[in-house]
């Protein structure tokens, strides 16, 4: 099989057409919230709302509504939580999302041991976006779609906030605002992406993108290319290896971008260590 039929192939199937499109508009809006993620260190806050969407998903399963309502209104439940608790204790900032998602994570447990479900909720936490549906498709490919826009629109209002937000207040940004306005876009882009990688590997695709394009560069606009670039590139592997070796599409993506990570990390620190050798 030549290069051109190896990559038309799958596309002749709409299933399959579904899956590219949507898991590369997934990666590239989490690899650029990531990016922001590792400038501003929030890391675990993208690993806290992706648990704790898991009740609200059963809950809307139970009540009949869109999956993605019930994450999101979760979502943004466990955004304030966070922040309410965060501003009125002297528990630091860690050990509340912490206390926050597992505690949100276990009720949606508890709730899915009690239901009698036609419907595989294991799907929502590891994905299954060879089956998602042309409604979720619309939905997830719009919504993170408008999510990736308006992030790469005000870029530089959070680039400002996660990397010196005192300096972003003593110039007049309304910090509070841009603070929930960013957290909302992440619960957006989480909830959008439960049918394609899951709850539990949403937060690699948050992390390593960004981690990985951190590495080489310390320009942020390059380190947003890049971490896109990755995001891309582990999704169409992922969308083209669930076609062709019968494995699932999230966790091949997710595995590549780990692949990736490390070759990146052990290429940087070898140039370092070159370069150290070389300076003395």
């Amino acid at each position: 099989m030549d290069i051109l039929s190896f990559l038309i192939e799958p596309l002749q199937y709409t299933f399959m057409f579904k899956a590219v499109v949507v898991s590369v508009i997934v990666g590239i809006a989490s690899a650029i919230l990531s990016c922001f993620l590792i400038l501003k260190a929030w890391s675990l806050l993208g690993d806290a709302i992706s648990h704790a969407v898991l009740p609200g998903v059963v809950l809307a399963y139970m009540i009949g509504i869109p999956f993605g309502l019930g994450a999101f209104v979760f979502a943004m439940i466990a955004v304030f939580m966070i922040g309410f608790i965060k501003n009125n204790s002297k528990i630091k900032e860690d050990a509340v999302m912490g206390i926050v998602f597992t505690t949100f994570f276990a009720l949606g447990l508890m709730l899915i041991s009690k239901i009698t479900s036609s419907i595989d909720l294991m799907h929502v936490l590891f994905g299954e976006v060879l089956g998602i549906s042309d409604s979720a498709a619309w939905y997830t490919g719009i919504i993170l779609a408008i999510v990736s826009l308006l992030v790469v629109l005000f870029r530089r209002v959070f680039m400002v906030f996660c990397f010196d937000p005192n300096h972003a207040q003593s110039v007049g940004l309304p910090i509070t605002f841009i603070h929930y306005a960013f957290l909302a876009l992440l619960a957006v882009t989480i909830t959008g992406s439960l049918q394609t990688v899951g709850i539990i590997l949403v937060i690699a695709m948050l992390i390593m993108p960004g981690s990985t394009a951190f590495l080489m560069t310390k320009n942020f606009n390059v380190m947003l290319q890049i971490a896109v670039f990755i995001s891309i590139l582990s999704s169409l592997v992922g969308a083209y290896a669930s076609y062709y070796f019968d494995i699932t599409t999230g966790g091949t993506i997710v595995f590549t971008q780990g692949v990736i990570f490390s070759v990146v990390f052990l290429w940087t620190t070898l140039k370092e260590r070159r370069q150290n050798k070389i300076a003395t």
